[in-house]
C-alpha cells in the first residue's frame, strides 16, 4: 500500500447510474487503497427519498452534509439536516436519506472494513 493517495470523489463512476433515479453515489476506498477508512459520496436529487436503508454488523459511519438539506431516517426517527450537520450512526441503525428541495449532498465516512461484507439492506419506513 503507497503511503498516501489523492482522489477526487467526482472523478470516480456513480455505481448507481441507472439503477436508483436521483441517486448518486461514489466509493472512493478502491482507489484510495485504503484498509483502515471508506470515504464515499452520495448525491440526491430534489426530494429524493431512498425507500432502501442498509444497516451494519460492525460497521460504524458518519456522514456530513456537504451541500444542500433534508432527512435522515434512523431506525423510525426522521431528523432534519442541513449544511455541514454531522450524523454518527452505530452499525446496527437502518439508515435512509431524503433530500429536501435543493437536493443534498452527502459525504460518508466509515472505518476498517469487516472481512466479510456486513452490510444488510432493509426497506426504509419514514413516518408521516
Amino acid at each position: 500500500m503507497d503511503s498516501y493517495a489523492v482522489v477526487n470523489l467526482m472523478d470516480l463512476d456513480n455505481v448507481l447510474a441507472g439503477r436508483a433515479e436521483g441517486v448518486e453515489a461514489r466509493f472512493a476506498r478502491p482507489r484510495m487503497g485504503s484498509r483502515d477508512i471508506g470515504v464515499s459520496h452520495f448525491r440526491y436529487a430534489p426530494g429524493t427519498r431512498s425507500w432502501t436503508g442498509h444497516r451494519h454488523k460492525e460497521q460504524e459511519e458518519a456522514y456530513v452534509v456537504v451541500s444542500g438539506s433534508g432527512r435522515v431516517l434512523l431506525d423510525d426517527v426522521a431528523l432534519d439536516l442541513r449544511q455541514w450537520d454531522v450524523v454518527r450512526v452505530a452499525p446496527d441503525v437502518v439508515r435512509a436519506f431524503e433530500a429536501g428541495p435543493d437536493g443534498m449532498d452527502v459525504v460518508a465516512v466509515g472505518g476498517p472494513l469487516p472481512s466479510e461484507r456486513d452490510g444488510e439492506f432493509v426497506e426504509a419506513v419514514w413516518p408521516e
